[in-house]
This record gives C-alpha cells, sequence and structure tokens, in this order.
C-alpha cells in the first residue's frame, strides 16, 4: 500500500494524466505540474487510435505496454462519456501493413484480410479490424475528472528543472512530453511535427489508415461531432504554423479516399510537436534525495503505449516504498 509520500507528476498530455491516475487511484497523493494546460498539449491534437507497434519497435517492454492498454481500453468503450469507442477500421499498405497488422492477430480477433473489393482505389492490401479510437478533446476531460475523483488536481506550474520539483515531492515522474528531454538532459529526444485537419463528420463510422514508411500518409478518424484526417510527419521542426499547403494536401488525399468528405465543412487546422525518441524511456534514477521516474520519448505513440506506461511507472514508485 502506497505511503503517503508526495509525488508530483510533470506534464498533462495523455501520459501524464494517466500516470498520475494510476497513481492516485493506488494511493498516493499526486500533484500535476504542467506547462500548458490539457487541452493545451499536443495529445489533444491526435487522432487517435490504438494501434500495435512497428516490427522495428517491438521490444518486449513495448509489446507488453501495447497490449495492457488494449485491455483498458477495450473497457473504457463501454463508458459513453469518455470518449473511446470501439470502431470498424481498415488499415492499408503493401508490406509495410501485412508487417504492421499480422502479428496483431492474437491481440485483435477480427483482424482479418481485406478482400480488394472493400479497399479503395490504388490499394491492393489491406487488413479489416476493429480498433479503439479515442476522441482527444473529450479523453483528456475524462481523464482530468477521474484525476480529480482521486483527490488530484492539475495546475499550471512550469518548471525549469526536475530539481525544482523535486523540492516539493520526494518522488517526481517525468512525463513533459518534447520538454521531458531537456529536464533530463536527453539529446535524443526531437519533434516530429504534426498537422490535422478537422472537418464536420458527414456521417461516417469506419476509420481509414494508411501504413507506410514515409513522411506523408492518408488517415481520417471519424468521431461522433468531428473527423480528423491527417497525416504527416516532419522531424526537427519546431514551428507549430499550420502550413496551407499540407492541409491542401490532406483534404485531397482523405477525400479521394471517401467522397462524402468533400461536403463537409473544415472546422480547424490543429498542430503539434510528437516527442520523439529511438526509443521509449520509463525508468527511475536518483534524483538528489528524491527520485525520477522518466515516462517519455512516445513519438506517434503516446495514446497506444499510455496505460501500459503508467502500470509501470506505479511499479517504479513501488520500488521505492518497499526499500
Amino acid at each position: 500500500m502506497a505511503s503517503a509520500q508526495q509525488i508530483v507528476v510533470l506534464g498533462a498530455g495523455v501520459s501524464g494524466l494517466t500516470s498520475a491516475v494510476c497513481l492516485a487511484e493506488a494511493g498516493w497523493p499526486v500533484r500535476v505540474w504542467t506547462a500548458a494546460m490539457p487541452q493545451h498539449t499536443t495529445s489533444r491534437v491526435a487522432g487517435a487510435v490504438w494501434l500495435p507497434p512497428r516490427p522495428a519497435d517491438r521490444a518486449s517492454d513495448t509489446l507488453a505496454w501495447t497490449e495492457h492498454s488494449l485491455g483498458v481500453f477495450r473497457e473504457l468503450a463501454e463508458d459513453p462519456g469518455c470518449g473511446v469507442q470501439l470502431a470498424p477500421a481498415v488499415a492499408v499498405g503493401q508490406s509495410t501493413a501485412a508487417e504492421a497488422m499480422s502479428s496483431a492477430a492474437a491481440l485483435i480477433p477480427d483482424l482479418r484480410p481485406a478482400d480488394p473489393s472493400q479497399l479503395p482505389d490504388g490499394f491492393r492490401n489491406g487488413f479489416l479490424a476493429t480498433l479503439p479510437m479515442i476522441d482527444m478533446p473529450q479523453y483528456l476531460d475524462y481523464l482530468t475528472r477521474r484525476l480529480a475523483a482521486a483527490g488530484c488536481e492539475v495546475e499550471e506550474h512550469p518548471v525549469r528543472s526536475l530539481a525544482e520539483a523535486a523540492d516539493a515531492a520526494p518522488v517526481v515522474v517525468n512525463c513533459a512530453g518534447l520538454a521531458a528531454g531537456r529536464l533530463a538532459g536527453d539529446d535524443t529526444v526531437r519533434p516530429l511535427f504534426g498537422q490535422h485537419v478537422v472537418l464536420t463528420n458527414p456521417g461516417l463510422r469506419q476509420l481509414f489508415l494508411e501504413i507506410n514508411g514515409g513522411p506523408e500518409w492518408t488517415c481520417f478518424f471519424p468521431h461522433p461531432q468531428r473527423v480528423v484526417c491527417g497525416g504527416i510527419s516532419i522531424p526537427d521542426r519546431r514551428d507549430t504554423t499550420a502550413d496551407p499547403e499540407v492541409t491542401e494536401r490532406i483534404l485531397h488525399r482523405c477525400r479521394r479516399i471517401e467522397p462524402r468528405l468533400a461536403e463537409a465543412e473544415v472546422i480547424e487546422t490543429i498542430t503539434g510537436l510528437r516527442p520523439d525518441r529511438p526509443s521509449v524511456r520509463v525508468e527511475a534514477e536518483p534524483l538528489g534525495r528524491a527520485r525520477c521516474i522518466h515516462n517519455y520519448g512516445h513519438g506517434g505513440n503516446g495514446v497506444t503505449l499510455s496505460w501500459g506506461c503508467a502500470r509501470d511507472v506505479v511499479r517504479l514508485a513501488r520500488q521505492r516504498e518497499t526499500r
């Protein structure tokens, strides 16, 4: 059982909020300090959908985090107020899609190859499945409410160093997204610029995802009130200004796949910086007289890995308690 030792979680994106929820519900007094409130984090910009990791990312930890998160999202999909739904999905691509999806058959019981007649023109290979899809603005509000119910509030409190947080608590959890690398002195963290175009939903239910290894792809995620269309990834770009040319390319690709989007109204264009790292970092290290648990570097997989990584954050916090 957790002691009364205070924990400060840095960051209020999906990784920070999920870690804080798991810690608070396990009994720790938790404070969340963040430079940006949840609705202003990169997490709000995500599509978002749970996806199996790419073959290159399938370390044993990543697989365990992915599988645990899938189980939680399936449970959350039974709550209509949290923003998670189990949605019909089609994933397309060449060998990349096959590699990414086929080995996930054990996790996704209804995963099956698509008949060519079920695929858009220009695609010969694809899979059909039912996947958790998350409406991020609604989901971030849900996590914030759940955190408040556990006795924890989110505070707008930027920090310049991990030591500053360690002055307030013996355990600090570093979930600060792109800033986590700077706080930890980790120069392997870099931004991946992303941009989505949000449209009104003309009645779509099936999400679409092109899996490829390039900087641009086609995807759209139809939530009840909106469709989030993408996508793009530009390494090392820190300017978050929306690019009108990227917007036009996204709309052209998505409307070619789904003509009903041609009549949909553009609500907004949203951008964000994914916190990329060669591998996700979930580990603990001394921080003066305190201890820091790192949970960052998720790139575009923050939602997919969130509950699994948070479970390990709790495990690492308990290790301190038993010493």
